[in-house]
């Protein structure tokens, strides 16, 4: 295995690099602290959404941090209330606005509850907004493989991203296997699993002294995954990044990889399923 570090990145199909560790602020109303304990740390990488309702913090917390607009990747979601061609242009623009930006790095359709229609329109608008300059990478939220293969149906071009809960009780197995095989990179939400460790986990922490957080996104790094642990208290961000002294054994990711519940592992809407 190549040697892992924060500032390790994956190419995108755009060229763009993504950052494989990832500050997440969903539920965060005073996400300042947060991003400036991560950027002050050397995350390179935010990862936020309309729906959370903080761009502006996030857009200010990298003004102050000092760090330069061009070594962050920021990411947003459009929601689905805001689907469809107009309504999803329009959503970008409000988004550049709050945050105080020239482009986003990356834009995610944040479910697939809009209907085949709407989400299809919705789409096409990240597609037009890439292509003005707007957005320099786009890809979806929640899409099962279903979702996936309306695009492709469609004759439209494949997301870059793919943005999923996923940890070891929910690991989404068909759905990750159908990115991998057409080249859709698959970030992971909720990797801490909101605590709701087991004894597997824990345990296994205890072996490389480690907390079963800091296994968890170990683990999701390991297998290839871009997770985006979330927390409000900067010294767990810094703390959750403390990932790189340490390599877990083929043995100790099978263990884990045993813990798989398919959709009953979900700890989240996990909307995979929309029709």
């Amino acid at each position: 295995m190549s040697t892992l570090t924060l500032t390790s990145t994956i190419k995108l199909p755009s060229g763009y690099r993504l950052p494989l560790l990832g500050l997440g602020v969903y539920k965060n109303d005073e996400c300042k602290p947060a991003c400036l304990a991560a950027l002050k740390h050397g995350y390179k990488h935010i990862d936020s959404a309309r729906m959370y309702r903080n761009e502006a913090q996030v857009g200010e917390a990298l003004r102050e941090s000092g760090v330069p607009r061009e070594d962050v990747f920021i990411t947003s979601k459009v929601d689905s209330g805001e689907h469809g061609y107009e309504k999803t242009l329009a959503a970008v623009d409000e988004s550049l606005q709050r945050f105080k930006f020239d482009y986003i790095d990356l834009m995610l359709l944040h479910s697939p509850l809009s209907g085949k229609e709407r989400r299809l329109e919705a789409w096409k608008a990240l597609i037009e907004a890439r292509n003005q300059g707007k957005l320099r990478s786009i890809g979806v939220s929640n899409f099962g493989v279903k979702h996936l293969e309306e695009i492709k149906d469609a004759g439209l071009e494949t997301p870059e991203v793919n943005q999923l809960e996923l940890h070891p009780f929910c690991q989404q197995k068909d759905i990750v296997q159908y990115c991998a095989k057409h080249g859709i990179i698959v970030e992971a939400y909720t990797p801490l699993i909101r605590g709701g460790w087991n004894d597997t986990i824990v345990d296994i922490g205890k072996k490389y002294n480690k907390d079963p957080a800091q296994v968890l996104v170990r683990w999701s790094l390991q297998r290839g995954f871009v997770p985006l642990p979330k927390s409000a208290h900067p010294a767990r961000v810094v703390s959750n990044a403390h990932v790189y002294d340490f390599e877990i054994t083929a043995e100790d990711m099978a263990a884990i990889d045993a813990l798989d519940r398919g959709k009953d592992g979900a700890v989240t809407w996990n909307p995979i399923d929309a029709p």
